[in-house]
């Protein structure tokens, strides 16, 4: 018994080394190589994922490619609303779908650089976690008036609001940034330009409605925070060190510039929809969803702490399906068909970021119709063995 008893802690051993083993093998794209392996030796039918591919290159987004048009039809009945910030014509469907690492499958061009609209609120959260990571921010609970003190947050309700509202959008934020105002942003269905202007203040947190004028409140929030232009916070500690093109981009408004320190600087856009954003190829939006999917890990590199990729998967109070700015699989926005863990970045115009973590799995698609999504990500996900 003696010598089963000591041999114990060297079974162990053996067993905590294999599995650092197989940690240290798994496989992540350099800088300059990305390796393709057959569909078939990672457990894909490949005549049901040629399938899930011609479904997606068939469903291309309804909306005109000129994507100056397609932002003032989609938004035509905003008050107000321009276009501020630079647009770009669209290309045609593009994706990829990544399996352990490796690409499986691709489509379109995936080096073409295109918006992707409110895909840009996942990177901008990204911000927000480093934040976080770094010290920056003690917490989500904490009050934004204790960090941005300008103004911005003043008032009896606004100074209530917390970084965790504004990550959720929930805050109900109320005020003008850059000359556009709160309540032109996606207004209710109901009433009129006066009836939004004075409506009831909602409690920050208990209420979500999608509104980029609040989201770019949290992009000047983290400006003055970081004191430094958001694209090269993101460049510098996370596109770079997972080996991202040096083609993409992020945009404000032509007039959303501050003084931080006496410099002047871009406040950007978590959103193009009066133009601006993120713009970026289906091979970077790849990489960026491979790290979430690794947990926020690349290689031996811990980019964001495995505790924020946690904390962007949990359902907020106010909705749900909607983490800090992730979408989740869950009620009111269920995917039927898909797995619950299963979660991913939505831009207008049918850009998604999809990642599946527990089968090391992600699919980015550019110009799918996004009432499509579901069946796409399904028909990928049933094409797994």
């Amino acid at each position: 018994m003696q010598n089963m008893s000591c041999s114990r802690p060297l079974v162990f051993s053996a067993i905590f080394f294999l599995f650092s083993l197989s940690i240290k093998a798994q496989y992540v794209p350099s800088k300059h190589e990305w390796k393709e392996k057959d569909p078939s030796e990672l457990g894909f039918d490949e005549a049901l994922l040629q399938s899930a591919i011609s479904f997606a290159q068939e469903h291309e987004y309804s909306g005109p490619r000129d994507l100056r048009r397609a932002i003032l039809k989609g938004f035509e009945r905003e008050p107000y609303h321009q276009i501020l910030g630079p647009t770009k014509e669209r290309g045609g469907p593009a994706g990829m779908i990544i399996k352990n690492g490796y690409i499986v499958a691709q489509w379109g061009d995936t080096r073409r650089v295109d918006m992707t609209f409110s895909v840009t609120k996942s990177y901008l959260s990204t911000m927000a976690g480093l934040a976080i990571d770094q010290g920056l921010i003690a917490g989500v609970d904490d009050r934004v008036s204790d960090y941005v003190w300008d103004g911005t947050f003043g008032g009896k309700h606004n100074s209530t609001i917390r970084w965790r509202d504004l990550l959720t959008q929930s805050s109900d934020w109320s005020g003008e940034l850059f000359d556009v105002k709160d309540w032109a942003d996606r207004p209710p269905s109901e009433g009129d330009v006066d009836d939004w202007k004075m409506r009831e203040y909602l409690e920050p947190g208990s209420n979500f409605e999608y509104n980029d004028v609040r989201v770019n409140v949290l992009a000047y929030s983290l400006l003055q925070v970081w004191r430094k232009p958001l694209p090269a916070i993101l460049k510098e500690h996370v596109m770079d060190r997972i080996g991202a093109s040096p083609t993409w981009r992020w945009y404000g408004y032509d007039h959303s510039w501050t003084n931080v320190d006496g410099i002047k600087m871009q406040s950007v856009s978590g959103g193009g929809h009066s133009g601006g954003g993120i713009f970026i190829n289906t091979q970077d939006h790849a990489r960026f969803g491979l790290l979430f999917a690794r947990n926020g890990k690349w290689n031996e590199d811990q980019i964001i702490s495995a505790d924020w990729v946690k904390s962007v998967q949990e359902p907020s109070t106010a909705n749900g399906a909607y983490g800090f700015m992730w979408w989740l699989n869950n009620e009111p926005r269920k995917l039927e068909g898909v797995a619950d863990h299963v979660y991913y970045a939505a831009g207008f115009g049918g850009n998604f970021i999809i990642v599946d973590a527990e089968q090391d799995l992600v699919i980015v698609t550019r110009w799918l119709e996004p009432s499509e999504m579901a069946e796409m990500t399904k028909l990928v996900l049933d094409a797994l063995k």
